[in-house]
């Protein structure tokens, strides 16, 4: 409710659908809204660094913003003093003192070390939950609290793979490469998948840095392979496919790893809803603290 209709239409993603895929219809809360769905996902676990590839990041601002607008609307709860006040005295008497100090320090002097010190101090303190651990993280600066945790995207250093027709991977596009996939079809997708436009016949020489196979080089193949993938194309000394083979085994053979690996969980599906429902039972926990924040917040009381 408090998302600007304005922020999701100028979502990148948003706009890049419509251009894809024009034989779907986007006019739905689903194509428009996921982000703010996402955003949920992300805000009640308290999530402070999410690994993303590099055409999710606006989700993650995305993510930010409404944090940011929520703790702005929110964030000053009738009480906020008194209750930052009780947060205190869980410190207990070495650390509440410590804490005033610093605070001051910073309130009255602008002490900018002494913020980050009392920053850190509460940021370790084991002792509080983190609804407290926010509030005081809110007071040392005079302001309200922060309930919602802002991320920050976490990026691989190749957070970008291209897919099968050469436009960014996406099940969307049905352009992808699957973790368990048939190694038939993947050898056949990756065989013919576009390379530099400029090389149009075999002896025509390419450029490595306008073709989408080299950008998945870059995450299967190693400095050699780069080395003798840069020279040959360059000079028209291998073709296409001559670069293609060596991604196509490294791919084929991670792949294989994969299969082993997931082999248990087929036999044994089991395996997976014990993951599954440990998982969801540490997360419950977190997310109900976040959710009687927010209910409290907002004056949704639920008995």
């Amino acid at each position: 409710m408090i998302t600007p209709l304005g922020w999701l239409e100028r979502v990148p993603s948003f706009k890049d659908q419509q251009e894809k895929l024009k034989e779907k219809d986007l006019a739905t809360h689903g194509f428009l809204g996921y982000p703010v769905l996402q955003s949920a996902d992300i805000l009640m676990y308290g999530a402070s660094r999410v690994p993303v590839g590099e055409d999710q990041v606006p989700h993650v601002e995305l993510t930010r913003e409404i944090a940011r607008r929520f703790n702005f609307l929110f964030g000053r709860d009738p009480g906020f003093e008194q209750k930052a006040e009780n947060a205190i005295v869980k410190l207990g008497k070495k650390g509440a003192k410590l804490y005033r100090k610093l605070r001051v320090a910073y309130v009255e002097r602008g002490d900018e070390e002494a913020l980050e010190k009392a920053r850190a101090f509460v940021e370790e303190n084991q002792n509080i939950s983190l609804g407290d651990k926010e509030r005081l993280l809110g007071y040392l600066e005079g302001g309200g609290r922060m309930i919602l945790v802002e991320p920050e995207a976490v990026l691989t250093p190749a957070s970008k793979l291209p897919g099968l027709d050469g436009e960014k991977m996406s099940k969307s596009y049905n352009n992808i490469i699957a973790l368990r996939d048939d190694p038939d079809r993947v050898e056949r997708g990756l065989k013919s998948m576009p390379t530099d436009p400029a090389r149009k016949r075999r002896h025509d020489p390419g450029d490595p840095d306008k073709c989408p196979v080299w950008e998945l080089h870059q995450v299967y193949t190693g400095d050699d392979v780069h080395a003798w993938v840069n020279e040959g194309c360059r000079s028209a000394k291998i073709g296409c496919l001559d670069c293609k083979q060596p991604l196509i085994d490294a791919i084929l053979a991670e792949q294989r790893l994969m299969h082993e690996r997931a082999r248990q969980y087929s036999d044994d599906p089991t395996l997976v809803r014990s993951i599954i429902a440990d998982g969801c039972e540490r997360a419950k926990d977190v997310a109900e603290e976040t959710m009687e924040e927010v209910r409290s917040c907002v004056g949704l009381a639920y008995y």
